[in-house]
Formats: C-alpha cells, sequence, structure tokens
C-alpha cells in the first residue's frame, strides 16, 4: 500500500501544518538527500545522520553499519526527520520546512535499483571505512512544519 494509500485510509495521521502550497511531507524527502535518525540505545536518546530514498510509501534509510546503530532501531519505533533549513544560509527568501515520520523499522536489503537511487556512499566514516546498513520505516505519524520569510 502506498503512502497517499495509508493516508486516505487514515492509517497514518497527520499532525497539523501551517503550509499554504500543500506538498506532501513524503515529497518533501526527495528535495534533500540526508536527515537524522532518533531512537534510543540502551535507554539513551541518540540522532544519527543517514541518507534516505522513498520506496513504495516508505522511507528507505542508508547509514554506516560500523556504529550498530541500525541494529539498536531493528524492530523499534523510531522518528526520522529531514529539512532544509542549510537553504537559510542562501537567503534567498524561500520557506524552510521540517518533516518528520514516526513508525516502526526494520533492517533490509535494498534490491540493486533502491541502492543506485541512494547515489555514491561516503568513503569513510570518523577515518574507517563506510559499510553501509538499510533500514525500512513504515511511516505511521507524520509532522511538517514550515517557516515562511
Amino acid at each position: 500500500m502506498s503512502f497517499d494509500e495509508l493516508l486516505a485510509t487514515g492509517t497514518i495521521r497527520r499532525a497539523a501544518t501551517a503550509t499554504v502550497e500543500r506538498t506532501e511531507p513524503i515529497e518533501l524527502l526527495g528535495r534533500v538527500p540526508y536527515g537524522r535518525l532518533a531512537t534510543s540505545l540502551r535507554a539513551l536518546p541518540f540522532l544519527a545522520v543517514a541518507r534516505h530514498i522513498v520506496s513504495d510509501g516508505r522511507i528507505l534509510l542508508r547509514m554506516h553499519s560500523g556504529f550498530g546503530h541500525h541494529e539498536a532501531c531493528d524492530g523499534s519505533v523510531v522518528a526520522y526527520g529531514a529539512d532544509n533549513y542549510s537553504d537559510a544560509a542562501t537567503g534567498d527568501g524561500a520557506s524552510l520546512w521540517s518533516v518528520q515520520f514516526t513508525g516502526p523499522a526494520e533492517i533490509v536489503h535494498p534490491c540493486p535499483g533502491q541502492e543506485e537511487l541512494f547515489g555514491a556512499a561516503p568513503v569513510s566514516v570518523n577515518g574507517e571505512p563506510y559499510a553501509p546498513a538499510y533500514l525500512r520505516i513504515d511511516p505511521h505519524f507524520v509532522t511538517e512544519h514550515t517557516l515562511d520569510f
């Protein structure tokens, strides 16, 4: 079932937004390549940077496996957020936005076509070779916020 179908059936709840021109939050993810994954590890909260794509209404993440963050997320409810706040530095007067998706995550192995959509992977993380791990988030709760200037 696609994200739009889930939204239409009421399976996914969306928090109130202040958007004048309606853009679906899932579409906003396509405008930026990276976001932040939030969950807890040994009862302590943490954020991890991840590359994302949208496939079949679900969010696929690619992250470094060396820290074990993907294992902490597997089977847990997580939050994933992205924004275009770096656009504020350009001063072009455009609206800023942020989206957050909350739902269960699971480790997956993407098909070659999905892997290609992620693009080139980093060479290293903190000086160590990058080793990808993939998670899929099935969004159940969506929040979108805009800042208009």
